[in-house]
């Protein structure tokens, strides 16, 4: 799709995120792929900096990711859990050995004074991605899941807790005083850009936390590329994670056309293209009701060529 010097700038957090940003880079030419991730996932576990979202798009780009359970890496062994448990220490979030030297890395080099934005750019230069892993701010952010009569944070909702609670809505503390990544904001500014890809991901726990760091969703609405976003339900189902089950007890219907009115209403005039499955393709008539253009194609990505065939629908739809 046009010059070999154009960019796509995709939008990603969680596996589905991760699972298109890999079909993106294998159909674009070497470093033509920028992601901005979510960071809201972020936590401190064992006195380590752990960056969920990050880590599943850094394991799935080296070609390091275990496509099996969906998280951490393939051939992962688990002697320091194990370990950790005889000690009857906290176990419910498992870390693997080898995830464990991602961990003990990063968290040193931030404590050393370096910014997560560098640490994730040396990360994936020395894991031999050539695409570009932009965390969505370098401050921090905190996603914090109000539920029926408290307050969870995210990991403790999604992990410890396996998203079991109702919930009632979504807080990003630290989000006020964030920072856009000034690296994907100068990408926007100019005209290098040719496609700006919304990734299939949750919209609430991983695209709003995005979306709403001060200036973001503005910049990404006003950049001339073109907006393309996947709908992550799919004849009302999540493919993967919690989504579909925070709609229904959000009272929004389980539909394409929910998640398409939450981004619409939320966000109006960002979204030019609204990708939806085959499988609702009856919906078009009234998502389009809503401003948007709506394509229709196969979204579910099984296969390694699923991911590629549809980044090419989408590179070819913003190049129309």
């Amino acid at each position: 799709m046009g010059s070999a010097d154009a960019s796509v700038l995709a939008l990603s957090g969680g596996v589905g995120g991760a699972k298109l940003a890999l079909g993106l880079a294998d159909e674009l030419p070497p470093g033509n792929l920028h992601v901005m991730v979510n960071t809201g996932d972020d936590f401190r576990h064992l006195g380590l900096h752990i960056s969920p979202d990050i880590d599943t798009l850094l394991y799935t780009l080296s070609g390091n990711a275990n496509t099996t359970q969906g998280w951490g890496l393939e051939g992962e062994t688990w002697n320091a859990m194990d370990a950790l448990q005889r000690l009857e220490g906290e176990t419910w979030f498992r870390l693997g050995d080898r995830d464990l030297a991602t961990h003990l890395w990063r968290t040193d080099r931030l404590a050393q004074g370096d910014s997560l934005l560098h640490v994730t750019a040396t990360l994936a230069r020395r894991l031999g991605i050539a695409s570009h892993i932009h965390p969505m701010c370098g401050e921090a952010v905190r996603t914090t899941v109000h539920c029926a009569g408290r307050d969870l944070p995210f990991q403790q909702y999604f992990v410890k807790e396996q998203c079991a609670p109702a919930v009632t809505g979504f807080d990003f503390e630290g989000i006020a005083a964030a920072r856009p990544n000034e690296n994907v904001m100068g990408l926007l500014r100019g005209e290098a850009v040719s496609a700006i890809i919304v990734c299939p991901s949750n919209p609430y726990v991983s695209i709003d936390p995005i979306l709403q760091v001060p200036g973001v969703w503005q910049a990404l609405r006003n950049s001339r590329a073109p907006l393309l976003l996947v709908s992550p339900i799919v004849a009302g189902l999540a493919l993967k994670g919690p989504a579909a089950k925070m709609m229904a007890e959000l009272a929004v219907p389980v539909t394409a056309l929910g998640v398409a009115r939450h981004y619409c209403e939320r966000y109006p005039g960002l979204i030019d293209y609204f990708v939806i499955d085959e499988s609702d393709a009856t919906l078009a008539a009234d998502i389009a009701v809503l401003g948007v253009e709506v394509a229709v194609t196969d979204t579910v990505m099984k296969s390694r060529e699923d991911k590629q065939r549809l980044a090419r629908f989408l590179l070819a739809l913003a190049g129309s």
